[in-house]
């Protein structure tokens, strides 16, 4: 097991350090564990039983132009398949919709007993892209009169095609115990071509991320699950080509409340203070989360709301086999 465990964390170190060069950003949440499926596609399945989730983020909105995205996943373990499937549907509006992207994906994740206290997931993802540019909306600087703001027309060559769609593909890893986890995934492996007008390859986004579930209820505690008094704190890295970006925070869970305080920066500047409150019942969870923006652009922007809501059914079977991940929600 020992071998097993040093190959597990140095493939996971080696993945971690890769870096690659990028002309864009995907969309992020700061709830990330509320999106699981999006953040790591090993996660399919991650709390065994079906599980459905909704997510909306609404970047910056006191700016012209905001950032708004929806997604919707649903995802549960098999026994007869060892392993969880999923399904991601997401949306994003870029700039009042002058870009818009819609994509459709579909997981599976392995489940792989190391041994009684330590298990492996490792998920693939199979996406369908579609992304539609609103030329209309665009404005350039052949367009500008000094005195009398946007009033020309453009001598701009409007691209051939204002929509096109491509297949893109992910893949994840997460290693856990009872009290601890860590995870990687990479999307965009194929990097599919994303430009209009020119050929743009679509930039590898790599995500690292690792955490703990302290119980603060002692040996003593008879309280177990969702109920159980924890603190957890939690890491996550992001890169993206030049884009980097480190989440670190914690979690404080007293059912059935939880809280969570976040610091967000990209290394070269502070970016936001992210505040969570959530609500959680055994067939559903609910949280409101908003990043307090400390960069230069301070908090002019208006922030960022971020709202999740999780259903949690019951298990089709009546004792699956698998056990599920003790990692936050939100």
């Amino acid at each position: 097991m020992n071998n097993m465990l040093r190959k597990f964390f140095l493939i996971f170190l080696i993945l971690f350090t890769i870096t690659e060069f990028s002309y864009a950003q995907d969309p992020h949440f700061s709830q990330f564990y509320a999106n699981s499926l999006y953040l790591n596609p090993a996660l399919a399945g991650s709390v065994v039983c079906p599980r459905l989730n909704l997510n909306y983020r609404n970047q910056w909105p006191a700016i012209s132009g905001t950032f708004i995205t929806y997604s919707a996943s649903y995802d549960q373990h098999i026994d007869v398949l060892n392993g969880g499937i999923g399904v991601l549907v997401y949306s994003d509006r870029q700039g009042a919709g002058t870009l818009n992207t819609t994509n459709f994906s579909g997981i599976y994740s392995y489940r792989l007993e190391v041994s009684r206290n330590f298990s492996l997931k490792a998920g693939l993802q199979a996406t369908y892209f579609q992304r539609s540019l609103n030329w209309e909306k665009l404005t350039f600087p052949d367009q500008l009169d000094p005195k009398y703001g946007f009033v020309y027309n453009s001598n701009e060559p409007i691209p051939d095609h204002l929509s096109k769609s491509f297949v893109d593909f992910a893949a994840g890893i997460v290693g856990y115990s009872e009290r601890f986890y860590i995870g990687f995934s990479a999307h965009h492996l194929t990097r599919p071509d994303e430009g209009f007008n020119s050929y743009t390859r679509m930039p590898i986004r790599f995500t690292g991320h690792l955490g703990t579930v302290i119980g603060l209820e002692g040996i003593r505690g008879k309280k177990k699950g969702s109920e159980e008094t924890t603190i957890s704190p939690n890491i996550l890295y992001m890169r993206q080509q030049d884009f980097e970006q480190l989440n670190y925070g914690l979690y404080l869970t007293k059912y059935p409340f939880v809280g969570g305080l976040w610091f967000r920066h990209n290394f070269n500047n502070p970016d936001a203070l992210i505040m969570l409150i959530g609500i959680q019942q055994t067939a559903f969870k609910v949280g409101y989360s908003y990043d307090l923006t400390v960069s230069t652009l301070t908090n002019a922007s208006g922030g960022s709301h971020e709202l999740s809501l999780t259903f949690q059914f019951e298990c089709l079977e009546k004792r699956p086999k698998a056990k599920p991940i003790n990692c936050p929600t939100f």
